[in-house]
């Protein structure tokens, strides 16, 4: 299963994980929300600092709200 790309558009903050994000989300079968707080995550201390953090927290009241709002359903 192929884990990373030697080439990234728009930096290299991902080239340098052994297991890229999207890779991770994709083999596993995430969500678009979840596969969010991965990337967001693990890029944090070598792209956005802080602000990935927040986009990572701001994904996660998302997937809660969702979850929330449509657990009856299930």
């Amino acid at each position: 299963m192929k884990t990373n790309r030697k080439f990234q558009v728009g930096g290299d903050h991902y080239t340098k994980l052994a297991i890229q994000p999207t890779y991770y989300a994709l083999a596993n079968g995430l969500g678009v929300c979840e596969a969010n707080v991965i990337k967001y995550v693990s890029r944090w201390k070598s792209k956005n600092g802080l602000d990935d953090l927040r986009k990572a927290r701001d994904y996660l009241d998302i997937l809660i709200e969702w979850e929330l709002e449509n657990e009856q359903q299930r």
